[in-house]
Order: structure tokens, then sequence, then C-alpha cells
């Protein structure tokens, strides 16, 4: 091992050698008054804690970078050299410690990547040719491998359950902590729990390509994004820190001073300057994280802050994306119209139809020792069936009016207001006679109303539903939950112009979306938000995805994008004000060098500290 891995490894322990070296000096004078043991201390304090800082600031230099430990390299010899051993001593160690603070700090706003990678599955049981099952490495599994999966394990791939019956707990993909029943047929994830069951598997991604391996991807691609205030920073050092050294040759050269030219050194590190937009970055990623909220980089980040105007797709994102029985008038004397429509609807697979059955199921609604006989669809209309020899007809006005099937006066009116709101109506009659009138609507997801007025609240101005559906269920939906405006009937590509038109328009956009048609949207705006519960293409093209699909994670991830990039901003004041408070007190003797190192290092921890404030922040509307 050479020296530089030693000293990398043992960077710590160097650190705390170099203060205890330290502190034994000033024990020596202090207490023995043993100056030879005082200056013999320091002076080994110095030559330890210096090695990591001299190795660092070559390795800068040799890719011709001059770096803030070029500056503290200069300022130790110097230091050595006039004979301020006690100087240079606390000067590395002061260096040192603030340099183990930011390493603790970036690597607690990782935990929660940390946290995911462990959770990753290493296991898999694989079945062989002979029928037998194997365990391996999960990195080893192939696209098309059958598995097996085991009461208590974890699913090691993505794939469809070929057979078996289990309950999942899909946390640590979707966030929702309930456990979900599959069965064949159904999508299982990597990194999810089987709680209950066994299953047999046909793996359809593996490794990084799961699910779960690309969430754990997106993360650790964020956090090493870096932002527009880190890019400028990053900028502004790379002239900065020339500049500091050639500002105390010059100060040496004019003065003959070489303690002033040295403290200059000191005092121009731009510590707390270059740690405070990185760490506010990294922090605010790793809240998201772990608030079911991926935002892809620090320029994101900054971006979204600034959106002002929010356009969202209506189904599957303001809506559940499911149909659901929402109204039911029924008719004296027809109790039995929901137990014949659901009997008729089994063999269905409409959508309204499906939200019938939803309905019965979830009321103990009995239906299937119902006879059904001479079924007849009637296309664009609905149905027409015998049951239990009694005629029905389900499906809209014109096949109950074809039919000879008239509605009174009251009847037209309930019929009429359920369509004002948007909803889809279906008629039943038994025997020619009407006996249900049911309403079915996708509704909207639930929260959705608060969390756009809470949006309101902290800044958006303009809230706008782009739709394929048709206009009066837009309004109707886009009335319930408070948008600005509404546009329906619209293909993919008129959803981009209207972005495109906005953009034009001086705003700044964000796009909420989940589906394949959503994608060119998503990336037209200039912020592309997609719900987790979304396609892998709306997922994968977005900025910003919230996994749990909630619209109070939209809410968390607004408020946190703008407390972030504020923190930012109040680190890069932080720095700036100490470097300016140093080189006043320089001028007006108040300041020295080890006095001026430990406020710099001061600066250090309480830009850090600021950072860290991000990571137990929490939205109040997103509660």
């Amino acid at each position: 091992m050479n020296v530089q891995k030693w000293v990398q490894k043992h960077n710590q322990h160097i650190t705390y050698l170099t203060g205890a070296l330290i502190v034994l000096g000033f024990l020596s004078k202090g207490l023995f008054h043993w100056e030879l043991g005082y200056t013999a201390t320091f002076i080994a304090a110095t030559l330890v804690g210096f090695l990591p800082v001299l190795i660092h600031a070559w390795q800068a230099l040799s890719v011709k970078v001059i770096s803030i430990e070029l500056l503290v390299s200069i300022a130790v010899i110097g230091a050595l050299f006039i004979g301020e051993y006690n100087e240079s001593a606390i000067v590395v160690f002061l260096f040192l410690f603030g340099s183990y603070l930011e390493q603790k700090t970036l690597q607690k706003t990782r935990n929660s990547i940390k946290t995911l990678t462990e959770m990753a599955p290493t296991k898999a049981w694989v079945y062989q040719e002979n029928g037998q099952v194997q365990e391996t490495d999960s990195d080893e599994v192939n696209a098309g491998d059958e598995l097996l999966v085991k009461t208590g394990a974890q699913v090691p791939v993505d794939g469809v359950i070929t057979s078996g019956h289990g309950y999942l707990n899909e946390a640590s993909v979707t966030g929702e902590s309930r456990v979900v029943d599959k069965s064949v047929g159904a999508t299982v994830f990597a990194g999810t729990l089987l709680d209950n069951g066994t299953l047999r598997i046909k793996a359809t991604r593996v490794g990084e390509d799961t699910t779960f391996g690309k969430i754990i991807e997106l993360i650790e691609e964020a956090q090493d994004t870096k932002s527009h205030a880190e890019k400028f920073i990053d900028h502004f050092a790379r002239y900065y820190t020339p500049a500091v050294l050639l500002l105390g040759i010059i100060v040496w050269g004019i003065t003959q001073d070489i303690r002033l030219a040295i403290t200059i050194l000191v005092l121009g590190c731009p510590g707390a300057l270059v740690i405070g937009a990185p760490v506010s970055n990294v922090a605010g990623i790793g809240n998201g994280a772990k608030r079911g909220v991926l935002i892809k980089g620090g320029e994101i980040m900054n971006t979204f802050s600034k959106v002002d105007t929010l356009v969202f797709d209506k189904t599957g994102t303001l809506t559940k994306g499911q149909t659901e029985l929402v109204e039911m008038d029924a008719m004296p004397g027809q109790q039995r119209g929901l137990a014949y429509t659901a009997a008729i609807e089994k063999e269905s697979d409409h959508p309204l139809g499906r939200a019938i059955l939803a309905y019965a199921g979830a009321h103990a609604i009995e239906y299937s020792h119902l006879k059904v006989t001479q079924t007849k669809v009637v296309k664009g209309k609905g149905i027409r069936a015998v049951v239990e020899n009694q005629t029905v007809l389900v499906g809209n006005r014109n096949l109950l009016t074809e039919a000879g099937v008239r509605l009174n006066q009251e009847q037209e009116r309930k019929l009429t207001e359920m369509e004002e709101k948007g909803i889809s109506t279906v008629l039943v009659a038994v025997d020619q006679q009407l006996a249900l009138m049911l309403g079915i609507a996708d509704t909207p997801r639930d929260g959705v109303k608060a969390a756009l007025a809470a949006l309101k609240a902290m800044g958006i101005k303009k809230m706008v539903m782009l739709t394929g559906d048709n206009v009066r269920t837009a309004q109707a939906i886009s009335q319930q939950l408070g948008i600005d405006e509404v546009h329906a009937e619209l293909l993919p590509e008129d959803k981009v112009g209207y972005v495109e038109k906005l953009k034009k328009a001086g705003h700044t956009v964000a796009f909420i979306g989940d589906g394949v048609n959503d994608s060119p949207s998503l990336a037209a705006a200039h912020i592309g938000i997609a719900m987790g519960s979304g396609t892998d293409v709306a997922v994968e093209t977005s900025d910003i995805v919230l996994m749990k699909s909630r619209f109070t994670e939209l809410v968390h991830a607004y408020g946190l994008t703008k407390k972030t990039v504020k923190n930012m901003k109040e680190n890069i004041v932080i720095a700036i004000a100490t470097v300016a408070f140093l080189l006043i007190g320089l001028i007006f003797g108040y300041i020295y060098m080890a006095s001026g190192m430990f406020v710099h290092e001061v600066s250090i921890l309480v830009v850090i500290l600021n950072g860290m404030r991000l990571l137990s922040y929490h939205t109040k509307h997103a509660a």
C-alpha cells in the first residue's frame, strides 16, 4: 500500500493524533513550563497533520489546479519558516477537522441512499432444467429465468408471477406500507418482500434494469449532479484561489511582512463557499428520496423552485385513472336491478362494467347465482340480456329509447344533472321499466384539491389541465379541483404545442403526467414530473418522480426545492460575510493566523449545520 492510500485510509486517525499533540503541547507549557516539549509537540503536530494536506495539494497541482490545500500548504511552510510552530499546528488541525466534518455531513446526507442500497436483494433461487432450485447471486439471474420466492424472502428481480399466490410488501418501491395481494399474471418488483405465500416468477428485468435498481441509480446520479450555484462557485473558485495566492505574494513583496502574507493565504481559503452549496444540494435530494420524491439533480432543484405554472394531464394524474360508481338512483320496487346488472357485466371488459362489478363486490351484492341468457351487445349503446326470465337492458339513453322505454320528467332532470357533472351514465331497465340510473366517473385522487390550493399559496400562479377526454368531463373535474384553465380533446402533439406556447409567453412550466402519451410534454416542459405508478417512459423522461403518486409529494417537492435554493443562498452569504469579516479584522489588527483559521473553520461548521437542517425539512401543507 503506497503512502497516499495509507493516508487516505487513516485520515481520521491523523486528525485525532494532530489534535492530541496540540493538547499535549499546551499542557507541556501550561502545567510543566517545558518550552522544549511545547515546541517539539507543535512541530510534531504540524508534520503529522501536514502530510494529507500536502498530498491533496500536490494531486491538484499535478492537474494544473490551484487548490485550497495549496494555500494552506504554503501558509504552513511559511509559519514553520518564521518559527510560529503553534500557528502552523493549529492551522493544520483546524483544516483537517473541517474536512472531517464535511465528510461526516455528506455521509449523513447520503444515508437514505445507503439504506436503499443495503435493501437491494443479493440472493435468488433459480429453477434448473431438472426442475430443482439452486441458490445463486441475484446479479447472475438472466431475463427469462424462472425463480422461486418463499415467504419472508425478497423478490430478487422484476418479473411476472407464473404460479402461486402471495401478499407483497412493496414499500421499498412504491412507499405504500400495506401489503398487496398478487397472483398469476401480476407484476412483482425487485426489493419487495413476500409477506406470505409462495411464488414462481419469470424474470423480466434484472440487475440495474429493475425498478428498484433504477430508483437507486436515479438518486445517486442526482446527488452527483451540480446545481447552478455549485457550477458558479466552482468557476469562481478556479480564479479566486490563484488570486488569493497572487495577493499574498504582492503583499509580501510590498511590505516584506511574511507573517501578513501567510495570514492572507490562511484567511483567503474559500472553504465555506466551496462546501456550502453541495451540502445543501445533497441534503435536499436526500430529504426528497426519504419522502418518496426523486429529484434528478441540483439544476432541476433550482429550476423547479422558479416554476410559476403547473400543467396537468387528467386521467391517471389528477384522477385515479380508474372508473368508480359514484351515484346510484334506484326506482321503487327495483332493488334487484343492481344484481341483474352485475350478472350481465361479469362477462364484459368495459370500464363502466368493471366499475359496477367493483361496487357490487364491495357491497356484498350476490349475483353469481343469477342465470343470464340471450346476451346481445348493441354496439355503442349497451347490452340486452335475459336474467331469470326477465328482459334487462344496460346501456345509454339511446338503447332504452329504441326499446320503447321512456323516462319521466323527474328522471330526465336527474339524468341531465349527472351529465352536467361530467359523469358517465348507465341506465338499467327491467321488463320495459327503468330500474336504475348509475353514475360512473374517474374520480380525483385523494387530497388533490387541498394540494393544489397549497401549491397556489406557495407561489404557483397558474394551473392548466390538458386532456384527451371530452370537454364536459374535463370541465367538471377542473371545477371540482379549482383548475384555472382547461383544454380538452387534445392529441399528445397538441399538449406539447400548448406547453411550448406557455414557455414562449415567459412562464416557467412544470408538466405532471403518467402515461406514454405524456412523455413528449414531460420532455418539452422546463420540468417534467412523473407519477411513480406511471409508465417507464414517463419516469425516464421526467426530471422529478413522485414515487407514491400522491399530490402531497408534489407539494413537498415544490416546498423542498424552494427551501434548498434559499439554503444555498444563505450558505453563500455566510461564506462571503466570513471572508469580509476576516479581511477587515486583518486590516484593523484584531485577527491573526490561528484565530482567523478558527473563524474560517467555524464558518464551515455553520454552513454544514445550516445545510443539514434540510434533512428534517417537511412541508406543512404536505402533512
